[in-house]
């Protein structure tokens, strides 16, 4: 049931249902209160590493009560970010996911062709578009970066009936997608283990692939679709891609001898992939692949299942989102993703405004 916050107690002059299943509403102001900005937080308490269990007492803490009106929401089940998210296009200023790639991906996906941006404190085992934006992971720097507010326009990548933020794909990262989808246990340690589990008996397969007119057949062991560079932890599968350059990095990794797989994992790391023997990234605004049977793939983590036919185009600065300015930027480096991993707590008390966050429904 609704918990209306401290603007919204009597009947709003304004709601929407988010579903007529669920017995929540969420609470859309009409007008701007004492001309404040509005935002909302769409966190999902079940993502990643943890994180996240802190981060509605660090909203009330670190957001700029003077500039914004607040409004949090928690997310109860699979695809409920993008229900919220949707519903709150064109009515905030901020839609702010707090989560992994997949709540970036559920709400994000709800503010394509809007003037909502997309904000995004990140909380899961990945985090690979929060990397490439270079948006600080200790919570209070990322709620700094929101508080200013500086907006850049950034592609979109669809997969048929699918939008990815990030990156995304069919072959052997897809196949782990699937089968990661179904562990208890999350974060960076847990993938790596599932990864080697499967390595050595997964098969390369023929795909039929057409990029820029010219139609081949390949062996490939993954093929890649990449707004920006990398899956995230800092394992990079498309060093050059540019998330706002109207194309996407198709990363074709084809069949090869499992003992050579070091070197492969090694060029993810250092940034060499594309350069190598086995394989090779193009450029393209359009890309069809083709399969004699179903393909499984990935959006940006998420599994999915794409039918014999997947054709990919890029929607050409689609989505706003809010990106941090030079002096917040985070640099990245091997080691980042275990060091965030540490049990470390955030310092919450750096500006002290404190004020009203409402808390629209959370059970």
């Amino acid at each position: 049931m609704i918990k209306y916050g401290m603007h919204c107690k009597s009947a709003p002059s304004f709601f929407f249902k988010k579903n007529h299943q669920i017995s929540s509403y969420i609470c859309i102001r009409k007008h701007k209160l004492n001309m404040k900005l509005s935002i909302l937080f769409i966190i999902n308490p079940v993502s990643g590493i943890g994180k996240q269990k802190k981060v509605e007492e660090i909203i009330n803490t670190e957001i700029d009560h003077n500039k914004w009106t607040v409004d949090v929401v928690y997310t109860q089940h699979k695809g409920h970010g993008l229900e919220l998210s949707s519903a709150a296009a064109n009515k905030y200023k901020i839609v702010v996911a707090v989560g992994g790639d997949g709540t970036v991906n559920e709400v994000g996906r709800g503010l394509i062709g809007s003037e909502t941006a997309l904000g995004i404190i990140p909380t899961g085992s990945g985090n690979g578009l929060a990397r490439y934006l270079e948006i600080p992971f200790k919570i209070n720097r990322a709620l700094q970066v929101i508080n200013q507010a500086e907006l850049r326009a950034i592609d979109v990548v669809k997969i048929n009936e699918y939008h990815s933020l990030n990156v995304a794909g069919i072959g052997f990262d897809a196949f782990v997608s699937h089968k990661f989808a179904t562990k208890k246990n999350r974060g960076p340690l847990a993938y790596m283990q599932l990864i080697t589990k499967e390595f050595m008996d997964y098969k390369s397969s023929k795909y039929k692939v057409t990029i820029n007119n010219e139609t081949r057949e390949w062996d490939a062991f993954i093929i890649s679709f990449a707004n920006s560079t990398q899956y995230g932890n800092n394992v990079h599968i498309a060093p050059e891609a540019c998330i706002d350059d109207g194309l996407v990095d198709v990363c074709v990794i084809r069949d090869f001898p499992k003992y050579t797989a070091p070197a492969l994992l090694i060029s993810m790391l250092d940034q060499s992939i594309g350069l190598n023997k086995y394989d090779m990234i193009i450029k393209s605004p359009k890309v069809v692949v083709e399969h004699k049977t179903g393909l499984l793939g990935h959006v940006d983590g998420e599994p999915v299942n794409l039918g014999k036919i997947a054709e990919v185009e890029v929607m050409h600065l689609a989505l706003k989102v809010v990106a941090p300015s030079p002096e917040l930027r985070q640099s990245q480096n091997l080691l980042s993703p275990f060091i965030e991993m540490l049990p470390t707590l955030p310092n919450i008390n750096t500006i002290g405004r404190g004020g009203n966050v409402n808390l629209i429904s959370k059970t």
